[in-house]
This record gives structure tokens, C-alpha cells and sequence, in this order.
């Protein structure tokens, strides 16, 4: 029997979510998203079919990126819905939504519940709202919101729909949280996986298909990140193409963009060395092969611009593990390299959730002594690798599977609720191992090619 295409099972397992929710006899439901697979439509559709005169749907996502970004979407694909944002006194508003003659905008609930069909805010901001309750909420980006938080806001609503990628990075606090680990009520596990550990019978559905990643992307994404809710691909290989204007004379940044332009991944790799976070050499790095693909007008084409689209700063992200690094690299961006204006340089806490055609990530272990469980946690590297439509180019000093094999993963298990994160060691195993036949030394010679 000959599987349904991939808009078919997307539209079939919406389906099937938005048909029992109306009936659900649990609290709550899960829907796993693995990277671009639809969870911000399906979340729409979802608080279109929930929403009753008078008992408005309320949504719950973790950032005011994600609640301005929904808000967007339900203005454009529900504008029959009056749609609402609940705001925190101390945000500034996008100007494109303070200025949008459909939404209504407040810091308190009064204004809000009986005029508006859907209200959207952050997590925290719903936990300052009291003696409220609505039959249904919507908690978007789940697996990044903590249980506390959850508690904080379980008593607003009869039902929850839970939508999140379980592959992304798992929720964190600055404080110590030794003491927590094992209870059955963890306050700094993710909101699902204390949910899931308390109600083992909640009916739990995944997205079968990412419209976002390219075919060469899903096996090693979903292999090395997502091993209990595998995926694939929308797309077909000959859907989405990259090519370049030719050169005579190549440098290793050239083989570097082309390799990736065939195949969809690239490493290029400095020598070894340890440089901590701070390593100029790389920085200049992920910003001339940004650079070079302008400079050698890069053309896309997909099954959303099959008549091809010419590269530009605003498609291409650079993504760090740390702030300062995203610091660095956008002081040197500013003073050096005026043509990659408008490029997107940021950590990869806040590119969750963001897509570009092409991503290029400095590796989170790169030029390290050690291999904390910061810069091991699987869904940082996820986040990293599963941003791009075309391409992903890892840039990252060699040695990083000696440092691995010297620092193997020691983490102690503890009782209670079980995340579906993947293991830091193994997944950055399985992605280097996946890299192997596309790496590029940076001491190429011009016009020789790899893998």
C-alpha cells in the first residue's frame, strides 16, 4: 500500500487532533512538532475550532518572539478570529503589531475576555492573571516551558492542547537544581515531561513530516535528535537547489559553499586549538562564507519559489552558543563587513523556532578544553543544525571528537520524569560522524575538492 503524500499525513494527523479535542474526556493532550513540521498552523487551526462566544481560547507560548509571532499568523491566516494580546507593561510592542487595527492590545485581562476570540501571551504574563478560568488553553513551544511554570498557570483553564519540539533545547535556570532532581514534581523539568510522568495515559500524536528541512537534512537530524518520534522529509531532492556563479580559482571557502550547495551539509574545519569562547579566527570564519555566498550571487530555488530566489542577508543566520560570542561576531559584522547587513546573528536559544535558507553554526564544542553539560545539551546543537531550507555549514576546530572521547557522558540518572531529549554525547557523536564526508580543512588548496 503506497503511504499518503506528506500534505495528506499533515492534514490527516491535524485532523485527528482537531477532531478530539471537542470530546476529550483527559485534561490535556500532546502533539510532538519536530522541526518545521506545521505546529504554528496547527496551533492556529486549533484555537480557531476552540474558541466559543464568550469563552475566548486562550494561548500560552514561553517568549514574546513566539507570542508576537503567533499573533502575526492568526491576524493573517484567521482574520475572521479577533485576536488579543496580553502584554506585559515593561515590553514594547512590534510597531507592525501596535498599529495593526484588528488586534486588541492590554496589560490587564479586564479589557480582553469578552472582546476577543483568542488572547495571546507569555507564560509569565498569564501567571499574574487570578480568579479566571476558561474551558480551553493552547500551550505553545511546551518542551521549553518549565513545570513551575505550568503550576503557575494550570488553574486558568479546564484543558490544555500542549504543542512543542521535543528536540529543542530543554528549559533552564540560573539557580542550582540538584535538590530538585527525582521529584516527582521537578520544577525546572520540562512542563511535558511532568506532565507525561503523571498522566501516562494522555493521548500523545506527532507530526509525521518537517516542511522545513531539505531531504538531505532529516536522517541525521532525526536519527541523532529525535529517536523516539522519527520523521521526514516534505520535500524531494530535486525540489530545492543552491548554485553559484562559477569561479576559475576556488579557495577553501569556496569548496566549503559548494560542497554545501551539493549535499546540504558542510564542516569547515580550523586547526586544532583550544580558544575557548573567544576565537576571532572562527568568527571571521562564519562571516566570509556568509560573505562569499552574496558575493557569488547564490540561487535558491524550492517548491515555495520554483523560479528562484537570489540570496540575500535576511536569508542566512549565523547561530553561537553563547551571547558573547553572538556579541563578538555582530561587532566585527558592523565594522568589517558591510554587505551582510541585515544577516541574523544569535544564540541558539533564540533562534528556536526560526528558519532560514541557509544557517551557518559555530559549533558549541569547538575550541574547548572541556565538555560541559552546557555545551553537550543535545537540543543546543539541534536548534543549531535543523534551522535551514538549502544548507547547514558547521564551522568548528578539529578535535572535537578527542574531547568527546575524553570527557564520555558521566550524567547520573535520576528518578521521575523521563525527558525525550536525546543524549547530549551520543547526538554530537552521530552529528560529527554525519559530518565526516563533508568536511573541508581550511588549509585546502584552491580547486581541490572533498567528499
Amino acid at each position: 500500500m503506497t503511504p499518503p503524500h506528506p500534505p495528506q499525513q499533515t492534514a490527516q494527523t491535524a485532523r485527528t487532533v482537531l477532531e478530539q479535542l471537542p470530546t476529550l474526556t483527559h485534561r490535556a493532550l500532546v502533539v510532538d512538532s519536530p522541526p518545521g513540521a506545521g505546529k504554528s498552523t496547527l496551533v492556529a487551526q486549533a484555537a480557531d475550532a476552540l474558541t466559543r462566544p464568550g469563552a475566548p481560547c486562550i494561548v500560552i507560548a514561553q517568549t514574546n518572539t513566539q507570542v508576537d509571532h503567533l499573533v502575526r499568523r492568526f491576524t493573517r491566516h484567521h482574520p475572521h478570529l479577533r485576536t488579543a494580546r496580553l502584554t506585559a507593561t515593561d515590553h514594547t510592542l512590534p510597531h507592525d503589531l501596535q498599529t495593526h487595527p484588528s488586534i486588541r492590545i492590554a496589560t490587564r485581562i479586564e479589557p480582553l475576555e469578552t472582546t476577543a476570540d483568542v488572547i495571546v501571551g507569555t507564560a509569565m504574563k498569564w501567571a499574574t492573571v487570578t480568579g479566571r478560568q476558561w474551558p480551553w488553553a493552547i500551550i505553545d513551544e511546551a518542551y521549553q516551558m518549565r513545570s513551575d511554570t505550568l503550576l503557575l498557570t494550570a488553574g486558568l483553564f479546564d484543558r490544555a492542547l500542549f504543542v512543542g519540539d521535543p528536540g529543542q533545547l530543554d528549559p533552564f535556570s540560573e539557580a542550582d537544581t540538584d535538590r530538585f532532581h527525582g521529584l516527582p514534581h521537578d520544577p525546572v523539568n520540562s512542563a511535558i515531561a511532568v506532565l507525561l510522568a503523571n498522566n501516562p495515559d494522555l493521548p500523545v500524536h506527532c507530526l509525521p513530516v518537517s516542511w522545513r528541512l531539505p531531504p538531505s537534512a532529516v536522517p541525521p537530524i532525526s536519527n541523532a535528535f529525535y529517536p523516539s518520534t522519527p520523521f521526514h522529509a516534505a520535500s524531494r531532492e530535486a525540489d530545492r537547489t543552491l548554485t553559484f556563479s562559477p569561479l576559475d580559482i576556488r579557495t577553501p571557502t569556496d569548496e566549503v559553499i559548494e560542497h554545501a550547495a551539493r549535499t546540504g551539509w558542510a564542516l569547515f574545519e580550523l586547526p586544532a586549538r583550544i580558544t575557548g569562547r573567544h576565537d576571532a579566527h572562527a568568527f571571521h570564519a562564519t562571516l566570509d562564507i556568509a560573505e562569499r555566498m552574496l558575493t557569488r550571487r547564490a540561487i535558491t530555488t524550492c517548491e515555495e519559489n520554483p523560479e528562484g530566489h537570489t540570496l540575500q542577508p535576511g536569508d542566512i543566520a549565523i547561530g553561537t552558543a553563547h551571547r558573547s560570542q553572538t556579541h563578538d561576531i555582530r561587532a566585527l559584522l558592523a565594522r568589517h563587513y558591510p554587505r551582510l547587513h541585515g544577516i541574523t546573528v544569535d544564540t541558539a536559544n533564540r533562534l528556536q523556532g526560526c528558519e532560514f535558507r541557509v544557517t551557518i553554526a559555530l559549533h558549541p564544542l569547538s575550541g574547548r578544553g572541556d565538555a560541559s553539560a552546557f555545551h553537550l545539551e543535545a537540543g543546543r546543537l539541534c536548534v543549531l543544525t535543523s534551522r535551514h531550507r538549502h544548507a547547514c555549514i558547521v564551522v568548528a576546530r578539529a578535535g572535537i571528537a578527542e574531547l568527546l572521547d575524553a570527557h564520555p557522558s558521566n550524567a547520573p540518572a535520576h528518578p521521575g520524569a523521563a525527558s525525550k531529549a536525546a543524549d547530549g554525547w551520543e547526538a554530537n557523536h552521530a552529528v560529527l560522524d554525519h559530518l565526516a564526508d563533508h568536511t573541508i580543512g581550511s588549509q585546502a588548496q584552491p580547486g581541490r575538492r572533498r567528499g
